[in-house]
């Protein structure tokens, strides 16, 4: 089949930077980590990643290019008491974080429709509150997805207030992943006032459980996505804003934009959009570090820039099945420019840290950095 070329990598990215001259030149300079973050730089981190290749652990982590990090893997079982693995505590981890001003906080799942019986919310509540004292953690983020009826609307309500009366402000932060498309169950009158941070999962857009080569997170809307359908409402940074600032009315300092470190590759689809065969079994999660960047333009696949949507994603060369929808350093720059500095967001985060690491180096945590540093002239 041939395919529909589109901008050269190397052209789009001299052409977005003049077109959106505003934004500063080179995020990729030298600059000085030191500098104080205005706004907020947030990674998620998975306790398994030190045992992943290559390792990352806080060893790794530059904690001066970051102000909070969410700590991954603990969950609670439908008692509320708390699952903790094996290897997951770190004390490096907070005294790293804690020596460069950043703040730790657990970050959590689990058994969540359980907490609609009081006894097994205020056993949660209890175990937390030992948890978090003991071992110096900063607050909690909690990561439901996604509440599905009304008495989950009720029973996320009366957690975050829960949560929030043992956990005072401004000595402890609350945070919470949010999704337009997830579910219309957030009480976000009830919760605004009790959230420090609602943190918006903007990516998964791709994925096995579409039918088509979909992109994995789009800044803006492609109006010749022929199932755009398949990440609705809210389907690019530009509508998931809209929906919580707008619709919402969720003040945008409240908000945290997502980026992922990772993206899908489609085994079977031979163009952006085009249809997927046997999806729930050929579509692959990916990390960049490890997978997208040494693929870039080499080994057989060609990077392409999607025009509307400013993101990019990867051909085979020679034509055969193959489609790769990632991010790179220019997306992230621009997503978390955007987010912050043109729509006025708190911030933004990245899922996760590790899956940007190659052994040596961070592209997409510097343009996340660097996009953060100060408001364009």
């Amino acid at each position: 089949m041939k395919r529909h070329r589109q901008f050269s990598t190397s052209f789009l990215i001299l052409a977005g930077l003049i077109l959106i001259g505003s934004v500063p030149a080179a995020w990729g300079q030298s600059q000085d980590s030191s500098r104080k973050l205005t706004k907020r730089v947030i990674g998620d981190y998975g306790y398994w990643s030190r045992t992943q290749n290559p390792p990352y652990s806080a060893a790794q982590i530059p904690f001066r290019k970051l102000t909070q990090i969410n700590h991954a893997g603990v969950s609670f079982n439908g008692n509320g008491y708390l699952d903790v693995p094996s290897g997951f505590l770190e004390p490096a981890l907070l005294a790293g974080a804690h020596a460069a001003g950043d703040k730790v906080l657990l970050l959590l799942g689990g058994d969540f429709e359980a907490l609609s019986k009081p006894v097994v919310l205020s056993n949660l509540l209890t175990n937390l509150q030992r948890f978090i004292t003991t071992y110096g953690y900063d607050g909690v983020d909690i990561d439901w997805e996604y509440p599905g009826s009304d008495t989950d609307r009720h029973t996320l309500y009366e957690l975050m207030t829960g949560l929030r009366a043992i956990f005072p402000s401004p000595t402890y932060v609350l945070s919470m992943y949010v999704a337009p498309w997830g579910s219309p169950y957030y009480d976000v009158t009830g919760l605004e006032p009790v959230v420090d941070q609602f943190s918006i999962l903007m990516y998964d857009c791709a994925g096995p459980w579409t039918d088509d080569g979909q992109l994995n997170s789009p800044i803006f809307p492609d109006l010749h996505n022929p199932q755009p359908y398949e990440c609705q409402p809210g389907g690019s940074v530009e509508q998931t804003i809209g929906i919580w600032v707008n619709t919402y009315h969720v003040p945008p300092a409240q908000l945290n934009m997502g980026t992922p470190f990772y993206g899908y590759y489609y085994e079977n689809v031979t163009h952006l959009f085009g249809p997927c065969t046997n999806c729930a079994n050929t579509v692959l999660s990916e990390n960049y570090g490890t997978f997208m960047k040494e693929r870039i333009n080499n080994l057989g696949w060609e990077t392409f820039y999607d025009p509307s949507s400013l993101v990019p994603y990867m051909l085979r060369t020679d034509g055969k099945p193959g489609y790769i929808t990632y991010d790179d350093g220019f997306s992230t720059y621009y997503r978390v420019w955007y987010s912050d500095w043109d729509q006025g967001l708190g911030g933004s985060f990245a899922w996760a840290l590790d899956e940007d690491y190659d052994g040596h180096t961070q592209d997409l945590l510097e343009a996340m950095y660097h996009a953060s540093l100060k408001e364009p002239d």
